[in-house]
């Protein structure tokens, strides 16, 4: 009932064309992205690489990501934002036509460093950075928090519908012998990437990042981005919002660290080695908690409204962390689905109001680059979760729970202790 009613507040919100295309691409792409995240492991098994070689094409997704994603702070303001955004869907056509048809790890991990590439269907590279951006200047207060609500939900059920796609090459070949192998549905990347372009060069010059001059004056809290001495010019960079994007991404890196202990491969080898939880069991759980996920992101903008959003990231993420400590000492699958469940409804509450908080609280000249930065430091620390983790599961299998949950609570501490009394210049959100 409550969920609903968000998802009837949404539906009556009044977006711009510019935001309607943009959740209109941002939805073709996680549709993309679902699918990919399934073939690319297929594909990989299939041509028979060894794990290290598996474990370069993976890494140069993640590099690719974390450079693009710098490049896209560092330029696109100055290049403009539609140009950057047509120019990476044209990329990731390109990239689902190589993957396609590649059969060396080397064609695989040279396409993979363009940065259109990506794993995860909610990911945070290029193209969020610049979504981010361009979302924040078309809407304004409680708005802006309802736009990325509906941006993640719209991401979360397009992934899975993705995800779900990528078992129509085995069926298709049952009914048409001649149906083209796993591989090859790489190739719908193509029309969707092009429907993105498409979208991406529709856009108005409003996206772009507008030049102001404003008055000077001190900022009132450390870190606060106030009004600077100098006329803020797009494509600059960072500036007077430096020091909180410094902050939130030394903190968004250590909230990462803490989610790589329990990403979502593991959280399968673990149902399936403590609980001996078939396949099947593990897919309906997931599928569960795909659905529960999108959900969670409409219901955040409701408590975000009523509470604030420091608040509602601090305290839905905080007994999320609880309840992820809690499945470590789960005696049945029973209680370790339920727990998983509940988890989820709260730990990704944080995900539309983050991306608010971060807009609101920097310069509207600089938020490309505030988007783009604290994304990629999330990119830089994730990779160390799982190595760590899989070491201390061969101490105690279900300690990655523990450690990971340990390590997020400390970042809501220092979140809620370094943000709690710096106001945001929109009083409405604050």
């Amino acid at each position: 009932m409550f969920v609903s009613r968000c998802a009837g507040r949404m539906s009556r919100t009044s977006w711009s064309s510019d935001t309607r295309r943009i959740l209109a691409a941002q939805g073709l792409r996680a549709f993309a992205y679902g699918l990919g995240a399934v073939l690319l492991g297929s594909t990989l098994e299939h041509l028979g690489l060894s794990s290290s070689s598996v474990g370069f094409v993976l890494g140069a997704v993640l590099a690719g990501t974390v450079a693009a994603s710098l490049a896209v702070g560092r330029w696109a303001d100055r290049v403009g934002r539609r140009r950057c955004y047509l120019a990476l869907y044209v990329l990731l056509a390109a990239t689902g036509a190589v993957f396609a048809y590649a059969r060396s790890p080397w064609v695989f991990g040279v396409v993979a460093l363009g940065g259109a590439a990506s794993t995860d269907v909610l990911e945070s590279g290029p193209f969020t950075s610049l979504e981010q951006a361009m979302l924040a200047g078309e809407l304004a207060g409680r708005q802006r928090l309802r736009g990325f609500g509906v941006y993640n939900a719209v991401a979360a059920a397009a992934g899975s519908l993705g995800a779900l796609t990528a078992g129509l090459p085995p069926l298709a070949r049952r009914v048409w012998a001649g149906a083209p192998g796993d591989q090859r549905w790489f190739l719908v990347f193509v029309p969707v990437a092009l429907a993105g372009a498409a979208v991406a060069a529709s856009l108005s010059p409003g996206v772009e990042p507008a030049r102001r001059t404003l008055a000077s004056g001190p900022p009132t809290a450390p870190g606060q981005p106030g009004a600077p001495d100098h006329a803020a010019r797009p494509g600059a960079g960072l500036q007077r919002s430096r020091p909180v994007v410094v902050r939130l991404a030394s903190l968004f890196a250590l909230d990462s660290l803490g989610g790589g202990f329990v990403v979502q491969a593991f959280v399968a080898f673990w149902l399936e080695k403590r609980f001996a939880a078939s396949t099947a069991v593990v897919g309906v759980v997931f599928f569960g908690v795909g659905i529960i996920q999108t959900a969670s992101f409409l219901a955040a903008v409701r408590i975000g409204e009523r509470f604030g959003l420091l608040s509602t990231m601090v305290f839905t993420h905080l007994p999320s962390n609880a309840l992820l400590v809690a499945l470590a000492f789960s005696p049945n699958l029973g209680v370790a689905v339920t727990l998983l469940l509940l988890r989820t409804a709260l730990s990704q509450m944080d995900v539309p109001t983050r991306q608010a908080y971060l807009m609101a609280l920097v310069e509207p000249g600089e938020r490309t680059p505030a988007a783009a930065y604290t994304n990629t430091a999330r990119y830089l620390s994730r990779p160390v979760g799982p190595a760590i983790g899989g070491v201390l599961a061969t101490v105690a299998l279900s300690a990655p729970f523990v450690a990971g949950g340990a390590i997020k609570a400390v970042y809501d501490a220092i979140l809620w202790r370094w943000f709690r009394r710096v106001p945001l210049p929109d009083q409405e959100e604050a």
